[in-house]
């Protein structure tokens, strides 16, 4: 999953706001609504402690995440810095504020704020959370798995570093291995934390749909949806089951009510692909040039939708010299596996084959099993003249049995009828 905050799991169970849980509860309010709540009454009691501020600044936070409203974190801002005014440089809003960092995308900066952190406090086990979430956005893996080894030996079994081992077991290409920490992390989670689990549900139902357990995943998703409604990542996640099933009328409905929900160029460039994949070609091109013109408003922005606009250029518009541009300046600011795709795709529709190679290689070097990604290398192997290793990456693909796997099979179709390449 691209956002950030979606790994930002039960940091609030990691925080001294213990006084918090004792305050009486409305269960119709989420659980980031309620820490907002008892955080308010906490202040209204006493307005120089800067704990309560703190504690409003991270349900502020967990509200950003549950809505995918992004104005949540620059209300969480203005409480940490009442905060600060309070007690300066105190622990648990300096951590917060890495938290922030992370949720607008700035990747290279939050990661300097808890290195200093970590010095302050080398045995605080989030921190070396937010080290492990930075470093796996900025292409670092082995620096991430060391930060979320380290933090699984401070304290076995604690519920965020196991959500961040399962990420990364994802991307290394054990699928089975991060169900299986997923499904740890669920069972762990307290019943009144129903947004935890619906998001963790939600990553399973992921996992399940990367290789092409569609049955499984619709039900993971259905659970989810029961536990926190109109949930914008489950809502995502069922378009893509609906798309695997060729539903596409109700992957059109689905994606229509997230972007309702969270209006960001990302989730539009989905719906824009699905009415595209509905035959609606009309309305498609229409979400496409929307898409585009709020794309290009963020795309200097640290929390932007570059990938996504790399692939409009590259695939929809036919804009080669436009889609290497951005993949560039994406490229400048990280080097995860999916950027590297995208600036590899963005080479290749440019031409130039070798260098598209040399950053697809990169990207598979991380193991990650994605079906869009093989088929990329796949592609491009076969423009650089290697036809063994296309067809191999192509089989790949296809055998994800993903939606991302049918260009694939058309490639291996048009391939087996034609001589090979010598």
């Amino acid at each position: 999953m691209k956002t950030l905050a979606a790994l930002l799991l039960t940091l609030m169970t990691t925080l001294a706001v213990a006084q918090t849980t004792t305050l009486p509860t409305d269960v119709r309010l989420s659980p980031a609504e309620r820490g907002m709540a008892q955080a308010n009454r906490l202040i209204a009691k006493k307005p120089n402690n800067f704990e309560a501020y703190n504690a409003l600044a991270l349900a502020l936070s967990r509200r950003a995440r549950e809505t995918s409203d992004v104005r949540y974190y620059a209300q969480a801002e203005e409480k940490l810095k009442q905060s600060f005014e309070i007690s300066p440089g105190n622990f648990d809003g300096e951590r917060i504020l890495v938290w922030l960092l992370l949720g607008k995308h700035d990747f290279a900066a939050a990661r300097e704020e808890a290195r200093k952190l970590n010095k302050r406090m080398p045995d605080d086990v989030m921190v070396y959370g937010f080290l492990t979430d930075a470093n796996i956005e900025l292409g670092d893996y082995k620096e991430a798995e060391e930060s979320v080894q380290l933090m699984l030996d401070l304290r076995p079994g604690n519920l965020p570093g196991l959500t961040r081992a399962a990420y990364l077991r994802e991307l290394f290409g054990d699928i089975d291995g991060a169900l299986d920490l997923m499904n740890m992390t669920l069972q762990s989670t307290p019943p009144s934390e129903v947004e935890d689990a619906a998001w963790v549900l939600t990553q399973m139902a992921h996992l399940d749909l990367a290789v092409g357990k569609t049955a499984e995943a619709e039900k993971q998703l259905e659970r989810s949806l029961v536990l926190f409604p109109g949930y914008h990542y489950a809502l995502g996640n069922l378009a893509k089951v609906r798309i695997q099933q060729k539903r596409y009328d109700e992957a059109i409905r689905l994606l229509e009510q997230r972007y309702q929900a969270a209006p960001h160029a990302e989730n539009l460039y989905d719906l824009a692909e699905a009415l595209q994949l509905g035959g609606r070609t009309d309305d498609a091109k229409k979400a496409f040039a929307e898409f585009e013109q709020k794309s290009l408003l963020e795309t200097n922005r640290a929390d932007n939708s570059n990938r996504e606009l790399i692939f409009y250029y590259a695939d929809y518009a036919h804009e080669p010299a436009q889609a290497l541009d951005v993949a560039k300046r994406e490229f400048a600011r990280r080097h995860d596996a999916y950027t590297l795709d995208a600036y590899a795709w963005a080479l290749y529709v440019n031409g130039r084959y070798q260098e598209a190679r040399e950053q697809i290689e990169k990207a598979l070097a991380v193991g990650l099993r994605d079906a869009r990604l093989m088929r990329h290398a796949g592609e491009i192997a076969l423009k650089a003249g290697d036809q063994v290793s296309a067809e191999r990456y192509l089989r790949q693909s296809a055998e994800l049995n993903t939606a991302e796997s049918e260009p694939a099979r058309a490639v291996l179709a048009r391939l087996s009828s034609t001589p090979a390449q010598r």
